[in-house]
């Protein structure tokens, strides 16, 4: 059994910055289900929030599911992850550009994040934010494990 995450850390390591994959169903049947990586989101207790452009083949899907999961991990030792899934809250259109500002800074530094607004404001009239409040929850800290390995390796 994977050691799991208790709700309030599960919930401040999505808050976290990584970068997450997001996964939705291909409802046309013939594909598995799409996963990308994005830039999303999260406080504590609310809802994941991502952005793509209105016409992707992301956002085709996401209205057609109604639904999407995120995953975000660290790929540090111990080894973590969180994998949220839920249904699609609210569709904004166009997005938000305090919103779009502040997920550029939350993943640039402030001068990239000014040159990388300057260079793609025409989004601010493509792009889109989706809304998810996370229903399901799978989490997994080898903190546990990484300790007890540590300990067995000064014993013997």
């Amino acid at each position: 059994m994977l050691p799991t995450m208790p709700h309030d850390e599960r919930a401040r390591f999505l808050a976290d910055l990584h970068v997450g994959v997001l996964g939705a169903t291909d409802t046309r049947g013939t594909r598995a289900p799409l996963l990308v990586p994005v830039w999303y989101h999260y406080e504590p207790g609310g809802e994941v929030v991502v952005q793509t452009g209105r016409e992707t083949i992301k956002a085709r899907l996401l209205r057609a599911a109604g639904r999407f999961s995120l995953c975000v991990q660290d790929e540090n030792r111990p080894y973590r992850y969180v994998s949220v899934e839920g249904p699609i809250t609210s569709v904004t259109d166009p997005v938000d550009p305090v919103l779009r500002e502040a997920m550029a800074r939350r993943y640039l530094d402030p001068e990239e994040a000014r040159a990388y607004l300057a260079a793609t404001a025409d989004q601010l009239k493509d792009d889109i934010t989706f809304r998810m409040r996370p229903q399901h929850w799978r989490t997994a800290n080898f903190a546990a494990f990484a300790a007890e390995f540590a300990e067995d390796g000064k014993s013997g």
